[in-house]
């Protein structure tokens, strides 16, 4: 992956939705990868911002951008190549007990060495440390947005079956939704002391 940068590199992570309109952008770094993909992070203080939205992290945590030969239930006849159709998000000591956020998404991809870009889908799957456990969250969302933009139905079965395929994945802890991948990878971004 020589097109990436170097390790500790700070770059941009910038979701929009559907229509193009912009959504989160995370100031992150670069990490490396393995053989699931390529790894970010945001150091505490780094910042995130969305249309009527803000925040600085206030835990580290380390993204997964899928490899896409490791991406499930591929369909190359209808879905776009060389994107991903979810991003891996992991926190650590997070105030709410969010561990995993898995953003089901659209077209997840490197733009250029310093720019990873998606289009946010709606559906999340999640998984706390507390009682509420692993659960799909913002099906609410999903619904209005398939109406309002007028998702494609072979996008819409492809991202509902794969929802069910992660949340089942993220319940079994099964590798990268595991704590042992995430933590080595929140171990070196701890390790480069970026925090502000």
């Amino acid at each position: 992956m020589s097109d990436r940068p170097e390790p500790g590199t700070e770059m941009t992570f910038q979701w929009r939705k559907w229509d193009g309109s912009p959504h989160w952008r995370h100031e992150c770094v670069y990490l490396g990868s393995d053989q699931w993909g390529d790894w970010v992070g945001q150091p505490v203080g780094f910042h995130s911002a969305r249309p009527g939205a803000a925040f600085d992290a206030d835990v580290p945590n380390v993204t997964l951008i899928p490899a896409i030969d490791h991406v499930g239930q591929r369909n190359k006849v209808t879905l776009i190549p060389d994107a991903a159709d979810y991003a891996l998000t992991v926190n650590r000591d997070h105030p709410r007990d969010l561990r995993i956020y898995i953003d089901l998404a659209w077209d997840v991809r490197w733009e250029s060495p310093l720019l990873a870009t998606g289009i946010d889908m709606d559906l999340d799957v999640v998984r706390r440390t507390n009682d509420e456990g692993t659960y799909v969250d913002d099906r609410d969302e999903w619904a209005d947005h398939s109406a309002r933009y007028g998702y494609p139905a072979d996008v819409m079965e492809h991202l509902e079956a794969l929802t069910l395929d992660l949340e089942d994945r993220v319940r079994r802890q099964e590798a990268p939704f595991d704590d042992a991948t995430g933590d080595a990878w929140l171990d070196r971004l701890v390790a480069l002391g970026l925090d502000r």
